[in-house]
């Protein structure tokens, strides 16, 4: 089962993607460690997407895609993935579909966590991050060590609450339209001949309360 997982910054969507990849058996690929670990192992397009961090550039969707593509075909990947972060804009959408159709497989979820502006805000500017391993804390002072790798954890400028507003406006604007792009292609159990029966089910979560619940909430969601 491959399954995309969508939502702001914030909205939780990592700690459920860990324990539904926990649950089903599967990986959990996220966009940043898939790019860091081609850089450190110098593949071609690690060296490439090195490149265009050294420069200040945004790597390529199509470099991130060519990575996201070699993972995918790890023998791991196989019984499909958790994807977090991959798809955040409508060509990338695009681009993953191509990429899994080469693969002969498809996305079969979308998992997009919902939560209001106010109470991202609320959560973020209680985090700090571990500035090694980039892992987030939430209600640790800066200064700390971090648990996984004894990093010191910073409060990152872009988690002060206009920055977090202003993160919530891009994400509205870019992620949006990708929300409509699945749930265009969607397969409902309702109506099953009014939609692509080849498309994924897209499956929306509250995502305040209690972690449990909301695991519960998604796990129902995908009939697991």
């Amino acid at each position: 089962m491959n399954i995309v997982l969508l939502g702001p910054p914030g909205a939780g969507k990592g700690t459920q993607g860990e324990r539904i990849a926990t649950r089903l058996g599967i990986p959990k690929l996220a966009t940043g460690d898939v790019l860091r670990a081609a850089v450190t192992q110098k593949t071609p397009l690690g060296l490439e997407a090195k490149a265009a961090m050294e420069r200040g550039d945004l790597v390529p969707d199509a470099v991130i895609l060519g990575i996201m593509k070699e993972a995918l075909a790890e023998p791991g990947s196989a019984r499909g993935v958790v994807l977090d972060g991959v798809v955040r804009t409508v060509p990338q959408a695009e681009g993953l579909a191509r990429v899994l159709s080469e693969l002969g497989r498809q996305v079969d979820a979308v998992l997009l966590f919902e939560v209001g502006e106010d109470e991202l805000v609320r959560r973020l500017s209680a985090r700090a991050t571990c500035e090694s391993c980039q892992t987030p804390y939430t209600g640790r002072e800066p200064g700390t060590k971090c648990d996984k790798c004894s990093g010191k954890l910073v409060r990152r400028k872009d988690d002060e609450p206009e920055a977090i507003r202003s993160r919530m406006r891009a994400y509205r604007e870019q992620t949006e339209p990708v929300v409509a792009w699945y749930e265009k292609r969607s397969r409902t159990h309702d109506d099953p001949n009014e939609r692509d029966h080849n498309g994924p089910r897209v499956v929306r979560v509250n995502a305040l309360g209690d972690i449990d619940e909301i695991t519960k909430i998604v796990t129902k969601g995908l009939g697991k």
